[in-house]
């Protein structure tokens, strides 16, 4: 019997070694770890005065931790009548998007460069804001 539990927990070890954490994830002010689980890293939510991390539900500032190479995408939700864009602040900086109405837009962008990026919106200004951390 101890033979069998022996092997069962070197089993387990073995298993558990072999498992990576993935480079992405989130949490309120550092952008890094896990946050709550979701939708995949680099999918934020732009709504009625709010960006919202669809992988960690971090918001205001939004979080993520994405490879180098990831695509972000920002998706225009339950946002009616009102004006919202994602707009790139200081350095290292993107392409900011145009000011958009109506749910269902989407802007993308592809990070390329390893660094934390800071955004918000034309509109809100920092009533609304996220950061990517590009690793």
């Amino acid at each position: 019997m101890r033979i069998a539990t022996a092997v069962i927990g070197l089993l387990a070890l073995a298993a558990l070694a072999g498992c990576k954490s993935p480079t992405y994830g989130g949490g309120g002010g550092g952008g890094g770890g896990g946050g709550g689980g979701g939708g995949p890293a680099g999918e934020i939510v732009v709504g009625n005065i709010l960006f919202k991390s669809s992988h960690n539900g971090t918001q205001n500032p939004a979080i993520d931790t994405v490879a180098v190479g990831s695509t972000v995408t920002w998706t225009w939700t339950a946002t009616g009548s009102v004006p919202h864009s994602v707009q790139s602040l200081g350095t290292p900086s993107f392409a900011s998007s145009a000011i958009e109405t109506g749910d269902g837009k989407t802007y993308s962008v592809t990070f390329t460069t390893p660094g934390t990026y800071q955004y918000d919106c034309a509109v809100h200004g920092a009533a609304m804001s996220g950061r990517i951390v590009v690793r």
